[in-house]
């Protein structure tokens, strides 16, 4: 017979891993490294997020006070 195929998640969980094993003192250093680590990423995601939707409405102001000063209409049309 075929083996069957396992449907499990590799999701971004925050499941500890070993935690047991550190000591009271790193405990701290750990937690201080979790709350930088997720700040950091809290931080990255916002960026990538204000990046994306703020890109093409940047070229376009950007294009608005450039000289000679195109109308709106010229800046959007392909041509």
């Amino acid at each position: 017979m075929a083996a069957k195929a396992s449907l499990k998640i590799k999701g971004k969980g925050k499941a500890s891993r070993g935690s047991s094993s550190f000591s009271s003192s790193s405990s701290s250093a750990s937690s201080k490294y979790k709350v930088f680590k997720d700040w950091t990423n809290w931080s990255l995601q916002k960026a990538k997020v204000a990046t994306h939707y703020g890109f093409i409405p940047l070229i376009i102001i950007i294009g608005m006070n450039s000289d000679p000063k195109p109308h709106l209409f010229h800046l959007l049309s392909p041509v």
